[in-house]
């Protein structure tokens, strides 16, 4: 049996890449930028942050126009126009300026997420849906890692205005080949017909699998009435939280606590979040593998998500360790937890699911829920690094959401999520 479909999670994983090498290089350029424009730690916080406004505020409607467009163009459109905010950002001039870049870059990216995630649930069997969010969820630690590795050596040698035309270009090469690669598992003419029905027959379990039997997507009413759903956002809050602390202060805690120069910092902000990814992949493939079919749709996941909230309480230690290895340590542990439960939560929502066609919209919902706390992390943590001089607050604020995590997705995720509309037709 072969496995081309490979190529669909190494486009969607590529994807999420490019989004997060965009989103962290302005981190990285951090220390120029302020000291070239005189920024206050608070307004960079807010530029850190700027991109999450529209994120989130574009994230539901997208959610809700993905079933009608079309994931092909959304995501293509999406990264056409988020790579060109990002190249724009060369010819900023000030606050304001990077400010607006940022919010047209966040606007864009917000297709990122609905639309892969209804790609999963098309293109792969229910019990590799784990593994493969989790991949795709990986380019969220994946894109840190290489973008602060790639901005941290353009920066340093050719300056923080390169280094955002490099990556701005970099997501035009992507486009290319999601146009000529992607298209519906039915219909591309490049996947095996063994393949092709395996993946068919597969992806819902034990469902019914004619797409054409899918009732019409539920509405967003009847979808935030849904215990369930309030369950994966509350835990997506808390987990995505912790990780966008780090996705937009980790370089500038190292620099401030270490006096680490921007190279280094580069390198091992880059640490944590390759290996982290690693630990995720692993994770997630245990949970695939461990689950039964009946297991999986009874949303039986929430238990490996619960654990790696857990996991992520050891940001308490961050501040009162001693060496940088052990620093670097406890920063990839957390981030693990953080990182590998927020993609354990968007494909404990596919689980729960019983109607395909309402994947894109709860997968959104979720997204939002998390990225709401995203946004407001780099802004807290700016207030209280200024109001307190250290870290030690921000990470303790972090560690109470992250209980708080655990408790929802054990507590709250309980329940199927039926369509609006009845069962699929026999």
């Amino acid at each position: 049996m072969t496995y081309r479909r490979a190529w669909i999670a190494l486009l969607i994983f590529t994807a999420v890449i490019i989004n997060y090498m965009d989103r962290i290089a302005l981190s990285v350029a951090a220390k120029p930028i302020a000291a070239e424009f005189g920024f206050s730690p608070i307004q960079m916080g807010y530029l850190f942050s700027g991109f999450l406004w529209t994120y989130v505020i574009c994230l539901i409607p997208i959610g809700l126009i993905v079933e009608k467009v079309g994931a092909k163009r959304m995501v293509g459109g999406g990264i056409a126009i988020w790579s060109a905010a990002t190249a724009v950002t060369a010819m900023t001039t000030g606050f304001a300026s990077i400010l607006a870049a940022r919010l047209i870059m966040g606007a864009s990216e917000a297709t990122t997420f609905p639309a892969c995630g209804r790609i999963i649930r098309d293109w792969f069997p229910e019990r590799e849906r784990g593994l493969v969010t989790t991949l795709f969820n990986g380019g969220s630690s994946a894109g840190p890692a290489i973008g602060a590795m790639v901005a941290a050596a353009l920066v340093s040698s050719f300056g923080w205005r390169i280094s955002f035309v490099v990556l701005g270009a970099l997501g035009f090469v992507w486009l290319a080949a999601w146009l000529y690669w992607y298209g519906q598992p039915e219909n591309v003419i490049w996947l095996p017909e063994t393949e092709r029905q395996k993946i068919i027959s597969k992806r819902n379990g034990e469902l019914a699998t004619n797409v054409g039997d899918d009732p019409a997507p539920s509405s967003l009413r009847y979808l935030l009435s849904q215990t369930s759903i309030w369950g994966l956002v509350i835990t997506q809050a808390c987990l995505v939280y912790t990780a966008y602390l780090f996705l937009t202060w980790l370089p500038t805690f190292l620099q401030s606590t270490r006096e680490l120069s921007t190279m280094n910092t580069g390198y091992l902000t880059a640490v944590p979040y390759l290996i982290t990814m690693l630990f995720g992949l692993t994770i997630a493939w245990t949970s695939d593998r461990a689950l039964s079919s009946a297991a999986i749709q009874a949303g039986k996941r929430r238990n490996f998500i619960a654990a790696m909230a857990v996991l992520s309480l050891l940001i308490l230690l961050a501040p009162v360790v001693g060496s940088l290895w052990q620093l670097l340590l406890i920063l990839t542990l957390v981030l693990t937890g953080s990182t590998t439960g927020a993609g354990l939560n968007f494909t404990l929502a596919s689980d729960l699911l019983r109607n395909p066609r309402d994947v894109s919209r709860v997968i959104a919902i979720t997204a939002f829920g998390g990225n709401l706390f995203g946004l407001i992390a780099p802004i807290i943590t700016g207030y209280v690094v200024s109001g307190t001089g250290g870290y030690t607050w921000a990470f303790r604020i972090a560690a109470v959401l992250l209980l708080c995590g655990a408790f929802a997705t054990l507590l709250m995720t309980r329940k199927p999520i039926e369509s609006e509309y009845g069962p699929r037709k026999p």
